[in-house]
């Protein structure tokens, strides 16, 4: 619009990311429907109101099942970047503190050799 500030990167990031979790979903409800219609089509018995019906409930089921496993990813994502954040602390620590040591020794190495 014409007048009104540009949006900054954040708020254009998270427009974006928000767009695509939305293209995501509707890509998972079209697999889940086309699913449920290759299912119902191999029941050929089917009323039209049954053949609906069934497509319904086997569309619902997938995409809840879909967004079960993707919740159980996210929060094993979640478990692993904690997981991974404490062992870069602990081994961070580890680092400055072998760096200071060394230093430390190198420094006392030099006093040694210092002429009295």
């Amino acid at each position: 619009m014409i007048g009104e500030p540009a949006p900054s990167p954040g708020e254009a990031s998270a427009g974006i990311q928000q767009l695509e979790g939305y293209l995501l979903a509707q890509s998972r409800v079209r697999e889940a429907r086309a699913h449920a219609l290759v299912f119902a089509d191999r029941l050929p018995w089917l009323t039209t109101a049954q053949h609906d019906e069934v497509v319904s409930l086997y569309t619902q089921d997938h995409i809840a099942m879909s967004r079960r496993a993707l919740e159980s990813v996210v929060a094993r994502a979640a478990e692993l970047r904690q997981e991974y954040t404490a062992r870069y602390e602990l081994l961070r620590r580890r680092l400055v503190c072998a760096s200071l040591t060394a230093l430390m020794a190198a420094g006392c190495v030099v006093l040694w050799h210092v002429p009295r």
